[in-house]
């Protein structure tokens, strides 16, 4: 029979084992993007990230990574849609400038979305620019990324908006004067209620697969919906998105990445129910 003080090491190992595991499944966007860059070429730049810190090995590692092309002759058309039911409502929301972006963080867990089934809390959201998905080849203005987790942190769910340019966004416009509250890296503040649902996501098709997180740790495991329906974005909100965030560049989209044999299927939608929101 083993000591007692071997059977507390093998239980502290077990432990530790098991909190590195959900460490591994739960690794969220990094809110501290000072130390990495958009430069192709550079020592910081999208292909090195995974050489940065060994946390963010799966960037360089990784055979599931995001973004992709959605390349239609790649795309399996699934007539019946995989529902999703959105449940967003206004709430308290901080404004974060992570050095490449702009989030806004939500505070509680009143908005959330179902997943045939499972639900996951939207945690942020945030914009790159240009977009980093692309479909058949062309890239967008820009590209929203509302990040979602489930309850137990097990889970990670991003839905992707595109925009093309075109007439303002009405959801930015009625954010512009709050992003501005946070002009320089790691700058954060109280932004007040924000509404989610002033998002509009109505398009009647979306695309689907599994990929990563698309800034360090490259997290995989995370299941992407695209909303097929390309919104609109104006020239001069685009540009002061980049100029907010003060870091001197001129994008923050990784590269498109290998699809290494995954299926994206291009799914149609489910008619509304009552007042739930299905797209």
């Amino acid at each position: 029979m083993k000591k007692p003080s071997m059977l507390m090491s093998s239980l502290f190992i077990s432990i530790l084992l098991l909190l590195l595991f959900i460490e591994s499944t739960t690794a969220q966007e990094v809110d501290d993007e000072t130390e990495f860059d958009y430069l192709r070429g550079s020592e910081r730049g999208p292909d090195r990230w995974g050489h940065i810190r060994e946390e963010w090995a799966t960037c360089r590692t990784g055979r599931y990574q995001s973004p992709i092309d959605l390349l239609h002759r790649r795309v399996q058309v699934i007539p019946k849609s995989a529902e999703i039911v959105k449940f967003y409502k206004a709430g308290n929301a901080t404004v974060r400038n992570r050095g490449h972006d702009i989030m806004i963080e939500w505070e509680g867990e009143d908005s959330k979305i179902q997943i045939n089934g499972t639900t996951y809390i939207l945690r942020q959201c945030h914009w790159h620019s240009p977009s980093e998905h692309t479909i058949n080849g062309s890239r967008f203005a820009a590209e929203l990324h509302l990040v979602h987790q489930t309850p137990d942190n097990n889970s990670i769910a991003v839905i992707g908006l595109l925009y093309k340019l075109g007439k303002p966004n009405r959801f930015l416009t009625t954010l512009m004067e709050k992003l501005e509250l946070v002009p320089n890296a790691l700058d954060l503040t109280n932004a007040g209620e924000i509404n989610p649902g002033e998002i509009k996501l109505r398009g009647r098709k979306y695309y689907r697969y599994m990929g990563s997180l698309t800034t360090p740790p490259c997290t995989e495991g995370v299941l992407w919906t695209l909303d097929r329906r390309i919104a609109t974005i104006s020239e001069g909100q685009v540009a002061k998105m980049r100029e907010v965030v003060h870091d001197d560049a001129e994008r923050n989209a990784r590269p498109v990445q290998p699809l290494n044999g995954r299926k994206v299927g291009l799914y149609t939608t489910i008619k509304n129910h009552g007042k739930e929101n299905h797209y």
